[in-house]
């Protein structure tokens, strides 16, 4: 049985201890929302600054030149690159995560069609991001497709058999219960019937390890506000492998994208290679901050990189799952997240039949900031950038108290709020 004695102790002996003053952490909280919202490190708000006074309000328009605007969407992009298994000049940083899976789904129809036609089937899960679903519906229904879910992971290599499917779209980790994919083994399959895949890495990108290469994956999106620690609302990402990079247009062939955007031609000739996925004039500010996250993030690489995050992730985990339960027995809470390393992502998930919404809103009120995803599901983030074994320590016992004192029950925490 873990002690706190004992979780101050790994705290002290933990390598990666110093990354937590990078960020601007309230006195007082234990953040468990970081696959939701990363929190603000330290340096952002002054480098924004910087570019607002300096580079906006001294070099106005000549800063696309002299400050390095124009090539940002690219030089941040080379930053996640390494994170996610790709090579530099291969992801760009832009736009939301939905756009550009419009983006890469839509090159994915085009090139399934083109190799195998009457593939039009985009196979998901039920369970998958519902703005995944969306986006892909939207597509199908667009282009004379079929979105088909299967209800269990389970079910993907007999669906993945059927003559007509054309692509595989899974998000890597499951928003909702943390369960990781296999990646490398589900786009072998995928690609051994003959389909193409789209992995989502939202919940993925800085917190597990992803190789897109190893798993020669073929489109990938994700997220650059969560474990990249972009800031709300921060641009998020897009990859190709190389192999598809060049074969077709995206279908928003905006100006940004062109080869030659200031030529000013009336005719578009796409951008070579991953360039061409960029679409509208960039948010400069935004990605300002969104490189400002990845600097705190490639400040773990000289102190074991993803390897050393992951194993303090699986560790920060593993801890809050046995404390949880040691200690909030008889309380009906259940475990959604799987507990094989493998299979799981940087994230814990329990259900509760009665009250989960309002035990996450007063778990806030006692400062342990988690989040709620219905139906039934307490959502715990652990981002091991920042967060120490004592962090679970006391998040567990918040959570013990306020079900043994039933505070859960009270109105104001069963009023609902806008976002959960």
């Amino acid at each position: 049985m873990t002690d706190l004695h004992d979780c101050r102790a790994r705290d002290a002996a933990d390598p990666l201890r110093p990354l937590r003053d990078l960020f601007t952490l309230p006195e007082g909280v234990v953040y468990l929302d970081g696959n939701s919202l990363g929190p603000l490190p330290r340096a952002t708000a002054a480098r924004v600054a910087r570019a607002v006074e300096h580079e906006w309000g001294e070099g106005l328009i000549r800063s696309w030149n002299t400050a390095g605007w124009y090539e940002m969407p690219r030089r941040v992009g080379d930053r996640i690159a390494g994170w996610i298994g790709a090579a530099p000049g291969e992801v760009v940083a832009t736009d939301t995560t939905s756009i550009n899976l419009y983006k890469v789904l839509s090159a994915a129809l085009k090139i399934a069609a083109g190799d195998r036609p009457g593939r039009r089937v985009v196979l998901s899960e039920r369970s998958n991001f519902p703005t995944d679903l969306y986006i892909a519906q939207a597509l199908c229904e667009e282009r004379g497709g079929e979105l088909r879910l299967v209800g269990a992971p389970d079910g993907i290599p007999q669906a993945l058999q059927g003559p007509d499917v054309a692509v595989l779209m899974l998000t890597h980790v499951n928003y909702r219960t943390g369960a990781m994919h296999d990646m490398e083994a589900l786009t072998a399959l995928a690609h051994r019937h003959g389909v193409l895949t789209v992995w989502d890495l939202a919940h993925s990108a800085g917190a597990v390890p992803v190789d897109l290469h190893g798993a020669a994956a073929d489109f990938a999106v994700g997220c650059g506000y969560k474990y990249l620690n972009g800031g709300p609302g921060s641009p998020a990402f897009a990859w190709v492998h190389p192999r598809h990079a060049d074969r077709f247009w995206q279908p928003l062939a905006g100006w940004w994208g062109h080869a030659a955007p200031f030529e000013f031609t009336p005719d578009y000739r796409p951008a070579p290679g991953i360039a061409r996925y960029l679409c509208g004039t960039q948010p400069v500010l935004s990605l300002v901050a969104l490189d400002c996250g990845m600097a705190s993030l490639d400040a773990a690489r000289p102190l074991g990189g993803m390897a050393a995050l992951r194993a303090k992730s699986l560790a920060l985990t593993d801890l809050f799952i046995a404390l949880v339960e040691e200690r909030c027995t008889g309380h009906g809470l259940s475990l959604v997240t799987p507990r094989e390393h493998a299979r799981r992502g940087s994230q814990v998930s329990l259900s509760r039949a009665e009250g989960a919404y309002a035990i996450v809103r007063a778990l806030i009120a006692r400062g342990v900031i988690g989040d709620f995803r219905a139906p039934d599901i307490l959502r715990f983030g652990f981002t091991p950038l920042y967060l120490g074994f004592e962090d679970v320590w006391n998040a567990v016992e918040q959570l013990r108290q306020v079900l043994d004192s039933r505070e859960w029950q009270r109105p104001e925490f069963n009023r609902p709020q806008a976002v959960t």
